[in-house]
């Protein structure tokens, strides 16, 4: 029987390889879940990767990730995702910032990195120096803040809506008038202290015994016979359609 995960190739000595080509450029080395993570100096990133590319035939960058520790002094975590045809192999390169302190660019290593870093820029508010068109990617114009920081709140700071009377679309506060917005954070898999939407089917009977169905009552439905009644009256008066 087969793994669900698709074979990766093993490179025995990759590490060593690695670190004696990067010199000091290279603050620590790790290898989980069948990879190699190489920390590097973040103002020698691009040199790490244009070697990694030319001399470990690291040839295609795949993606550019964010991760945000907002406990560290440098709480974000920029992290290259490196791909070799040549060898079928992935590494990933990582180094970190802070909301300052900007990141150098590879966009003169691949191109595609304009796009990725612009994606990490909107998402994290990470800056990268060299890149000439550092813009929002993903969210719309005037957004505020960068909503994958762990302190970005889940509701936003403004909504949108198209408003009829200006005929455009406007930004207010975000009203959290639904009774859904008041949650009180319990984790379903560690168990709360009640009945989760949904379980009430296992709580024994036979399937659905106990759970009333919306058109049960007229009542329910805010219709009901005298409704019904209006309803069959009106489609009696209605006009017939002449048929040809």
């Amino acid at each position: 029987m087969g793994h669900s995960a698709p074979r990766y190739a093993v490179l025995d000595g990759l590490g060593d390889a690695v670190a004696a080509t990067l010199g000091d450029r290279l603050l620590a080395t790790r290898f989980t879940q069948g990879e190699y993570c190489f920390t590097v100096r973040r103002e020698a990133v691009a040199e790490a990767l244009d070697l990694l590319r030319d001399v470990h035939e690291y040839q295609q960058l795949m993606e550019i990730a964010g991760v945000d520790y907002p406990d560290r002094a440098e709480r974000f975590e920029v992290v290259y995702c490196l791909l070799s045809l040549t060898k079928n192999h992935r590494i990933r390169v990582a180094c970190t910032t802070d909301e300052d302190t900007p990141v150098p660019t590879v966009t003169h290593i691949w191109e595609v990195a304009g796009w990725l870093e612009r994606e990490v820029y909107d998402m994290y508010g990470v800056i990268f120096a060299g890149n000439r068109d550092l813009r929002r990617i993903l969210t719309d114009y005037g957004f505020r803040g960068h909503p994958f920081r762990k302190d970005f709140p889940l509701t936003g700071y403004s909504e949108m809506r198209y408003s009829e009377e200006q005929g455009r679309v406007v930004y207010e506060p975000v009203k959290l008038a639904q009774d859904f917005r008041n949650f009180d954070f319990t984790s379903p898999w560690e168990g709360a202290d009640y009945v989760l939407p949904g379980d009430e089917k296992s709580l024994g009977g036979p399937p659905h015994a106990d759970i009333p169905k919306t058109t049960d009552k007229p009542s329910d439905t805010g219709a009901g016979a005298a409704a019904n009644k209006e309803a069959a009256k009106a489609s009696e008066n209605a006009p017939k359609e002449d048929k040809a």
